[in-house]
């Protein structure tokens, strides 16, 4: 009764607009008021217990690294490379929204950086170019979801911190299935804007193109390469790739393309400051609330509930979807990830699932929330740009989103799509 008054309770201040961070903090607070079961510091030391790991250092690391390379050149050529790619294919502005959210994906891990940063300049031009608003906005959402899976991604960093797992393992595992969901996205981009006769692309694919949009970019793409062999290489840590990337960044926006002014060099330290803070603020905030749901039982609970269906694989991969997706409509991803995801690892675990497979299931679904109403962040974001109603945002999501649950579905079905290169890395 306990766990569902509080659950009541949570749902009826996000939906009232308080925000989510208040909402975790304020209900631990009242109970230990109204029932004397702790101490009253028990809510500032468990948003201490919640900060004090230390992976979590990395997500300030690479949140100044995208900014870093926003305020450079480097989104300009990393758009230009995406068109280079796509070439004349029907929907090419749509196509190359995707594909620079694959390459962005592997530069600061955000998804909501990624949605302002695309969405600020191809959703004009996506809209110039006859464009319906609500898609231009619906494809750079959930395009987004890409930021969060393709390493790095901060996503991974929070539940491995919580659940005391590898981040290389959780990045290898990432790959491909941050590749599968770019290159799914793109073909429903491709049937959509058929249908619709959507433009094409300027220029037609060229070997000779591609080469000159790719040297324009090596040092941009120096970033995602770092990490691709600092990281998943064993070379060094994810705080420690955090750190070099930022530098190179740095060092890419002000010395090799000299575009990284002192005043822009001084924005994005502005930039990555309110966004780790927004970030750290909800991660602090879920300390107490995690441990107000332990000392409940609820999570207990939510464990032996799931596992109770472990006989029949096909029951328990349902309910576990059902319960990441309907979790994340109502309640910020990070939050979801911090108090559900180590408990839902755990719970996958039991039943006969990889840890490293299960944590991918739990991030990629607890993402789809950030593009899901009430309270999908990156899908108010996008459709503030494009000035779209919320409503035909919602609808234009629908095949994009069908997409993303069919790739979830994979990766719980098919283990070697998430265990392969963790394997072949020596992660597991």
């Amino acid at each position: 009764m306990d766990s569902l008054v509080l659950v009541v309770a949570l749902a009826m201040l996000i939906l009232a607009g308080a925000p989510i961070a208040l909402a975790m903090i304020l209900i631990p607070l009242v109970y230990i008021v109204a029932t004397g079961a702790a101490p009253i510091l028990t809510v500032p030391h468990q948003m201490y217990e919640a900060l004090a790991k230390f992976p979590l250092v990395a997500i300030p690391f690479f949140m100044l690294t995208g900014e870093l390379m926003n305020a450079t050149t480097v989104t300009e050529r990393i758009l230009r490379l995406s068109a280079a790619i796509v070439g004349r294919m029907r929907g090419g502005l749509a196509q190359i929204n995707v594909v620079a959210s694959m390459f962005f994906a592997g530069m600061n891990g955000s998804a909501v950086a990624d949605t302002a940063t695309i969405g600020t300049i191809l959703i004009p031009q996506m809209k110039r170019r006859g464009y319906e608003p609500e898609f231009a906005a619906a494809i750079t959402a959930i395009g987004s979801t890409i930021g969060g899976i393709i390493p790095p991604s901060i996503a991974m960093i929070i539940l491995a911190s919580g659940a005391n797992l590898s981040v290389g393992a959780l990045f290898a595992g990432g790959v491909l299935p941050g590749l599968l969901i770019g290159f799914a996205l793109m073909a429903t981009c491709w049937v959509i804007a058929s249908m619709r006769s959507y433009e094409r692309g300027e220029e037609a694919f060229s070997v000779g193109r591609l080469l000159r949009a790719a040297r324009d970019s090596t040092f941009a793409l120096l970033v995602p390469v770092i990490l691709v062999f600092g990281i998943l290489g064993g070379w060094f840590s994810s705080v420690e790739a955090g750190a070099i990337t930022a530098c190179v960044a740095l060092v890419v926006g002000g010395v090799v393309y000299r575009s990284l002014s002192f005043g822009g060099f001084v924005g994005a330290l502005r930039r990555s400051v309110r966004l780790s803070a927004s970030v750290f603020v909800i991660i602090a905030a879920a300390g107490p609330f995690t441990w107000l749901l332990a000392r409940l039982g609820t999570l207990a609970d939510l464990e032996a509930w799931l596992g109770s269906m472990a006989g029949s694989p096909a029951l328990f991969a349902a309910a576990l979807l059902v319960l990441i997706l309907v979790a994340g409509m109502f309640m910020d991803a990070t939050a979801n990830i911090i108090v559900l995801g180590p408990m839902l690892v755990a719970a996958c675990v039991n039943a006969g699932y990889d840890a490293v497979q299960a944590a991918l299931v739990v991030v990629v679904g607890f993402l789809l929330g950030i593009v899901t109403p009430p309270v999908g962040v990156c899908y108010f974001t996008a459709a503030a740009i494009a000035e779209a109603p919320l409503e035909r945002v919602a609808l234009q999501l629908v095949p994009f989103l069908l997409i993303e649950l069919a790739v979830l579905v994979l990766i719980l079905a098919l283990p070697p799509l998430t265990l392969t290169l963790p394997a072949a890395l020596g992660f597991l």
